[in-house]
């Protein structure tokens, strides 16, 4: 099941949001269900908002030395199917 983040519609208004709501939940629910409208706790209308995405970092490629010191073995590719070991 997804995870899906929800924030009080007036998140400054005390008299309209409860503390779970003005920071904001998390709810794991089926994706087949309608969004909440309403906070489970206080009632008061909620939104659904976009969440932040995990990605992955960029990293640069190994250089050969790199790539050695890791533990990994270089090869160079010299004919068709030929390779020699660095």
């Amino acid at each position: 099941m997804p995870i899906y983040e929800y924030l009080s519609e007036q998140p400054d208004d005390p008299e309209h949001s409860c503390p779970r709501c003005s920071r904001g939940f998390e709810l794991r629910r089926p994706v087949d269900r309608p969004p909440l409208e309403k906070c489970p706790l206080c009632r008061h209308p909620v939104r659904k908002v976009i969440s932040k995405i995990n990605t992955p970092t960029v990293t640069k490629p190994f250089s050969q030395t790199d790539a050695k010191k890791a533990g990994f073995t270089v090869l160079e590719k010299r004919d068709d199917g030929v390779y020699e070991k660095m």
